[in-house]
């Protein structure tokens, strides 16, 4: 039996898919989300100033809550950072997220599979060989995207999210590919849009289940489930020293989670 916590983390909201998923699928275990508002956006960032943001946060979760598995529910903290981080903190489990890509270019047709991502991901030469030889990739970097889903999501019309998202699957259906990637955490909220645009010759992946199964095949392999214990509270933790505004407590909410300032829970 352990009962450390599972803590979930990303830039902003776009790993609670993930979470929740993860929740709901394990309702014995503890489990708290970090949304680094503070470092927000890692996209546009270098890879060594993202492991070096991801170094420093990971030091003071170990500290104040000494968790026994950390998920990294971004795709650019995890090409970014997470080799540094298991390297840093021995004995503790990372559970990274990357782009599906093999699943897409196994089901493409055309051997063209389209990536849509932030700067950071597509720049990545790990995108190409999750692929292998299997076909061609075509990424498009979305950072208009990253920002529409972490500050305008929650008040936007169905109109709104299918406007964004159209641009960028007419993008790829010129570029002949039929199955699309979702390589960045926050635009699972827009998988429904993204599936009624692509409709009908474009297929959408994602990671959301290959990561939750990969968490869960190293708590069971490893002896770390909660196996029934008595669960704690769960913390939607938010990094920066401002105020949490209606938004983050709502975000708080929609998980059931409690909103705390991270400096308040190191404290």
């Amino acid at each position: 039996m352990d009962k450390r916590p599972v803590l979930y983390m990303d830039s902003g909201i776009g790993g609670i898919p993930y979470c929740q998923y993860f929740v709901k699928r394990n309702p014995d275990e503890t489990v708290h989300y970090l949304a680094d508002r503070e470092s927000f956006p890692y996209g546009p960032r270098e890879r060594g100033e993202v492991a070096a943001i991801l170094t420093a946060l990971m030091e003071k979760i170990v500290k104040a809550f000494n968790p026994k598995m950390i998920v990294i529910a971004c795709n650019t903290a995890t090409i970014s950072a997470i080799e540094e981080l298991r390297r840093r903190f021995t004995g503790l489990f990372f559970v990274g997220t990357v782009p599906a890509v093999l699943p897409a270019a196994r089901a493409s047709k055309s051997g063209k599979v389209g990536v849509i991502a932030t700067a950071r991901t597509i720049a990545d030469p790990c995108i190409r060989q999750l692929a292998g030889n299997a076909c061609e990739i075509s990424g498009i970097a979305a950072p208009d995207m990253v920002e529409f889903v972490d500050r305008r999501f929650a008040a936007s019309s169905e109109d709104e999210k299918r406007d964004i998202v159209r641009k960028y699957t007419s993008l790829f259906r010129e570029a002949g590919v039929d199955s699309v990637v979702l390589g960045c955490t926050h635009f699972l909220f827009l998988k429904k849009e993204f599936e009624q645009e692509a409709a009908p010759d474009i297929a959408i992946f994602d990671s959301v289940d290959g990561v939750t199964r990969r968490a869960e095949s190293l708590l069971d392999s490893n002896a770390l489930r909660a196996n029934g214990a008595p669960r704690g509270e769960s913390k939607f933790l938010l990094t920066g020293p401002q105020a949490a505004d209606l938004s983050w407590q709502s975000w708080a909410g929609y998980l059931g989670f409690r909103l705390t300032l991270l400096d308040d829970a190191c404290r």
